[in-house]
């Protein structure tokens, strides 16, 4: 019998996933001081993802990037991240929020400067096949014919 999807759970309840990325190394090291909690899938959630994730002080949220077909939208619950856009910097606090429209070119991550944890929402739509711009990287993400996420180098090479 599988399992019942609950009705309603606390969030910090919700296991934070195995791995803080999917990044292959050099990259997958620069965001070891993050944690998620994948809260859309415990619901079975499909069309869009929603994680409340965690930024150790010093911690990143992501390599700066931009989605070509999904939408990413934050929601920032404690501590006081950078936002750094291709516009530049912008400190955040609790009860703002940033959206990220598919396909701006606008690059986009979270830096936690404080020595305080940073906790936040994250929410994204599931749209594949997304192309995944990252212009201070040699990496780029895309999705291989199965729709699984894969990165490349730049240049089209895989990662070893």
């Amino acid at each position: 019998m599988a399992a019942k999807t609950p009705i309603a759970v606390f969030a910090v309840s919700v296991t934070p996933n195995a791995k803080p990325s999917a990044y292959p190394e050099p990259f997958y090291s620069r965001v070891l001081g993050r944690q998620k909690r994948a809260l859309g899938d415990v619901f079975g959630l499909k069309n869009f993802g929603v994680n409340l994730t965690r930024l150790a002080p010093g911690a990143i949220s992501a390599l700066r990037h931009a989605h070509s077909a999904q939408d990413e939208f934050i929601y920032i619950v404690e501590g006081e991240p950078v936002l750094v856009t291709d516009a530049g910097e912008t400190p955040l606090k609790p009860g703002m929020c940033a959206g990220f429209k598919a396909a701006s070119g606008d690059a986009h991550q979270l830096v936690n400067r404080t020595a305080r944890d940073v906790i936040y929402l994250e929410v994204g739509d599931r749209v594949v096949p997304d192309d995944v711009a990252y212009p201070d990287d040699d990496i780029r993400g895309t999705h291989d014919a199965a729709g699984k996420r894969i990165f490349l180098h730049k240049d089209g090479r895989p990662f070893d």
